[in-house]
C-alpha cells in the first residue's frame, strides 16, 4: 500500500445507550485521540456507534474489513460479563484467525491497575487483511491497553500486506525486525 494513502482505521463503539443517544460516547473519541497522539503516518477514522446486538456487530466488522478496507478495526465496549456484552463473540465469529496474545497482554496490564480486569474478555483476530482488536469501554483503560499492544500492531499489519504505520517513538515504539 502506498505511503501517501491514509490507513483506514475502524473505530466501533458497541453500546446500547450511546447508540440511542442516552449516553455520550467517550470510548470512540478516546481511541481517536489515542491514534492522533501516537500515529505519525497518515490515517483516517471510520467510526461507528452501534448497539450490543451480535448480528449488527458482526455485520459492522465485516463491512469495515471487507468493504471499507480498514486495515485496523478497534472496538470499545461489550467485553465484560454482562448478558448483553457480546463483542468478543461477534469478533470471534467473523475472524479467520484469532490472535489471543492481544487479549492476554491487555488483561495482564489491566490487572496491575484494577482487580476487576479479570472480568474483561477482550480478544483480537484477523479477517482478511484487517486486524480487529477489542478494547474495554473506559477511556483510561483504552489507553493502557493500546499502549500495551500498539508496539506489535504496525508489524502485524506489515505481515498482512497492510499500510505501513509509524508511531511517535516518544509515546510508543513500534517493533519491526531488523533487516
Amino acid at each position: 500500500m502506498s505511503d501517501t494513502v491514509p490507513a483506514k482505521i475502524g473505530i466501533v463503539t458497541v453500546s446500547d445507550r450511546a447508540s440511542r443517544g442516552e449516553y455520550v460516547d467517550r470510548g470512540g473519541p478516546a481511541i481517536h485521540e489515542y491514534f492522533a497522539a501516537v500515529l505519525t503516518s497518515a490515517w483516517e477514522a471510520v467510526a461507528r456507534v452501534i448497539p450490543d446486538e451480535q448480528p449488527l456487530v458482526e455485520q459492522t466488522l465485516i463491512d469495515l474489513a471487507d468493504h471499507a478496507r480498514c486495515a485496523l478495526i478497534v472496538t470499545t465496549g461489550g467485553t465484560g460479563p454482562a448478558l448483553r456484552d457480546i463483542t468478543p463473540e461477534a469478533t470471534t465469529a467473523v475472524c479467520h484467525k484469532l490472535m489471543p496474545g492481544f487479549g492476554e497482554l491487555m488483561r495482564a496490564v489491566s490487572l496491575t491497575k484494577v482487580a476487576t480486569a479479570i472480568l474483561s474478555r477482550q480478544t483480537a483476530g484477523i479477517r482478511g487483511q484487517s486486524l480487529i482488536i477489542n478494547l474495554p469501554g473506559q477511556p483510561k483503560a483504552i489507553a493502557e491497553c493500546l499502549d500495551a499492544v500498539m508496539p506489535a500492531v504496525p508489524y502485524c499489519l506489515d505481515l498482512l500486506d497492510g499500510p505501513y504505520l509509524t508511531t511517535d517513538e516518544n509515546r510508543v515504539k513500534a517493533f519491526r525486525p531488523k533487516k
